[in-house]
C-alpha cells in the first residue's frame, strides 16, 4: 500500500532538523517506508518506519533515479527466460532417459535445470525436448518418446484453454524460439535465477536447457560474467528488480529493467586491456571455485555459501552450520576473489573501490544516459556484435582484413620436406587461465572425441608444455567443461 500527500500538506514540524529544513525546496519530499510491524495490546499494530528526505522518484525511491534508465541497444537480444513446459510428463529421470537413449532418442533428451537446481542441489532430471519436430516426425523417428508424451502430457494439454498449447501438445508450452537462436553455437552461456536472495551468475553448459525460472544470457565471455557478478551490477539489479514478499528479501531479476538497461564499462570509462584480462580471469576463477567445491561436498549449496559470505561482510559470528559451510566452500577464498573482482570492475568504471552504493548508482544512471545518447547517434557498443549486428561486424572484419593486407604478398619458400599446407595450430598460451580457456575452446569446437595426441597438434610452443595437458583436462572435467570418453576427451 502506498499513501501519498501533497508537499504543501507536510508540516514543517515533521522536518527532523534545521539543516534539512534549510535545504528543502519544492522538489523535496519526505519518504516513510515500513520496515517492520507487530501486533501489540488490544490488537493494535506497532509500525516501524524509516525516514528519508529528498526528491521522490517514480519508483518511490530517494537518491539515484534508476527508474529513468533506458534500455540499451548494446544489450538487446541477449537475455531471455528459459522454457516453460506446461506438462510434468516432459521431465524424466536418468533411468527413464537411459531407456530412451538405448533406442536412439538421445538427441531429444537434454539435461534440465531450474532455479533450485542452481542455488540448492541439482535434481539430476532430464527433459524431453522435441522442439523442431512435427508430431508425425516425432512418432516416426522416436515412437517410444511419442507414446510417453501421448500418455503423460497430451491429457493435461487437452484441458488447457489456449489452442496453441492443446494443438502442439508434444512441444513445450513456451519453447523460447528466440532464446534458442541466441544460444545457438555457444559452448556455454551465463545464467542467473530469476528470483533469489543472492544475485549470482554462473556459466552453464550449452547442453543444458534452462527452465522458466532462469534468465539465460547469451554470452560465452567471462568478462561479461565478471561484470555481472560484481557489486556494481548487484546494486543495479537490486534497485531495478522487484521485491518478493512484504519486506526486503528475495528480489526478482527483471531482464528488461536489470540487464537491458545496465551500462557496461568500456574504454571510455577506464576499461583497459589489462583490466579486461583481470576481470576475465577472476570471473573464471570464481565460477570454477564454486563448482569445484560443490562437486567435492554433497549438500554444499550456492545459497549456503553466499549466506556465509554475507555474514563475513557483516562481521557477525558464524553459526555451527555456517562454520561447516565456510570450511567446505572455502568461503574466505570466495570472498577474496569477489573483493578483488569488485575492485577491478569499479576501476573499469573509473571509480574507487570504497564508493557508496548511492554514489555508485548515481554514476551508473548517468552512464546509462550517456550510452543512450550515443546510441541515438548510431554509436552502439554491442556486447556480441557478431550476433547482435552481424552486418556491421562483417563489414568491420572485412575492412580490417583489407587494411592489413600488403600490396604484394611474396611467396614464402618452404624448407625442404615441409608441407605447403597452412599451419592451423596456435601458440600455447603463457598464463594458466589462458591455457584453460584455449583448451576448452579446442574441445568445444570439435563434435567428436580428441585424444591428447590430437590436442597436441592444435598447439605449438617451446618447453615442456605438453606435460600440463592432463592436469588442465582434469581441471576442466572438475568444473563440467570436459569429460573423458575412453582414451579421449570431449566438451
Amino acid at each position: 500500500m502506498t499513501v501519498g500527500a501533497r508537499r504543501d500538506d507536510v508540516s514543517l514540524n515533521d522536518v527532523p532538523d534545521l539543516n534539512v529544513l534549510a535545504n528543502l525546496n519544492v522538489a523535496n519530499g519526505r519518504l516513510l517506508t515500513v520496515i517492520a510491524e507487530k501486533t501489540v495490546e488490544e490488537g493494535e499494530v506497532a509500525v516501524t518506519l524509516t525516514e528519508q528526505w529528498g526528491e521522490i522518484h517514480a519508483d518511490l525511491s530517494i537518491g539515484a533515479n534508476v527508474a529513468s534508465a533506458e534500455p540499451l541497444k548494446a544489450n538487446e537480444n541477449l537475455s531471455n527466460r528459459g522454457v516453460q513446459l506446461f506438462g510434468a510428463g516432459f521431465i524424466v529421470t536418468p533411468e527413464e532417459a537411459t531407456a530412451f537413449t538405448l533406442q536412439g532418442s538421445q538427441n531429444i533428451i537434454r539435461e534440465y535445470r531450474n532455479g533450485r537446481d542452481l542455488t540448492e542441489a541439482p535434481r539430476g532430471v532430464k527433459v524431453i525436448d522435441a522442439f523442431g519436430l512435427s508430431a508425425e516426425q516425432l512418432r516416426t523417428q522416436f515412437p517410444d518418446v511419442y507414446q510417453w508424451l501421448l500418455e503423460r502430457v497430451k491429457p493435461e494439454r487437452d484441458q488447457n484453454n489456449r489452442a496453441s498449447y492443446r494443438d502442439s501438445w508434444w512441444i513445450h508450452g513456451e519453447p523460447r524460439k528466440v532464446m534458442r537462436k541466441q544460444l545457438a553455437g555457444l559452448p556455454r552461456y551465463i545464467a542467473t535465477v530469476e528470483t533469489a536472495k543472492h544475485r549470482t551468475f554462473q556459466f552453464v553448459d550449452a547442453s543444458i536447457l534452462p527452465d522458466n525460472m532462469l534468465i539465460a544470457i547469451a554470452s560465452n565471455d567471462a568478462l561479461h560474467l565478471g561484470i555481472l557478478s560484481s557489486r556494481a551490477h548487484a546494486a543495479w539489479a537490486w534497485a531495478n528488480g522487484g521485491s518478493i514478499g512484504m519486506y526486503v528479501g528475495n528480489v526478482r531479476y527483471n531482464k528488461s529493467r536489470c540487464f537491458e538497461t545496465f551500462p557496461f564499462p568500456d574504454q571510455d570509462t577506464g576499461l583497459t586491456p589489462a583490466l579486461r584480462q583481470r576481470i576475465t580471469t577472476l570471473a573464471e576463477q570464481i565460477d570454477a571455485h564454486r563448482k569445484h567445491q560443490q562437486a567435492m561436498h554433497t549438500g554444499l549449496t550456492l545459497t549456503g555459501m553466499y549466506n556465509v559470505l554475507e555474514a563475513l561482510h557483516e562481521g557477525r559470528e558464524l553459526t555451527t552450520k555456517e562454520k561447516t559451510i565456510h570450511t567446505q566452500g572455502l568461503v574466505a577464498v570466495l570472498k577474496e576473489l569477489h573483493d578483488e573482482l569488485d575492485a577491478a570492475v569499479l576501476q573499469a568504471y573509473g571509480l574507487q573501490a570504497n564508493m557508496g552504493t548511492d554514489e555508485l548508482l548515481t554514476h551508473l544512471v548517468a552512464l546509462n544516459a550517456r550510452r543512450a545518447a550515443e546510441e541515438k547517434t548510431g554509436h552502439v557498443r554491442w556486447l556480441r556484435p557478431e550476433f547482435q549486428n552481424p552486418a556491421t561486424a562483417s563489414a568491420q572484419a572485412a575492412g580490417s582484413k583489407q587494411a592489413e593486407m600488403p600490396l604484394e604478398t611474396p611467396q614464402k619458400k618452404m624448407p625442404a620436406g615441409k608441407s605447403s599446407e597452412t599451419d592451423t595450430s596456435q601458440v600455447w598460451p603463457a598464463s594458466l587461465p589462458d591455457q584453460v580457456r584455449a583448451l576448452a575452446l579446442v574441445l568445444g569446437s570439435q563434435p567428436g572425441v580428441l585424444t591428447i595426441a590430437d590436442i597436441e597438434t592444435r598447439f605449438k610452443g617451446r618447453g615442456p608444455w605438453k606435460k600440463s595437458l592432463p592436469r588442465i583436462l582434469d581441471t576442466l572435467a572438475a568444473v563440467g567443461r570436459a569429460r573423458r570418453e575412453g582414451d579421449g576427451w570431449r566438451a
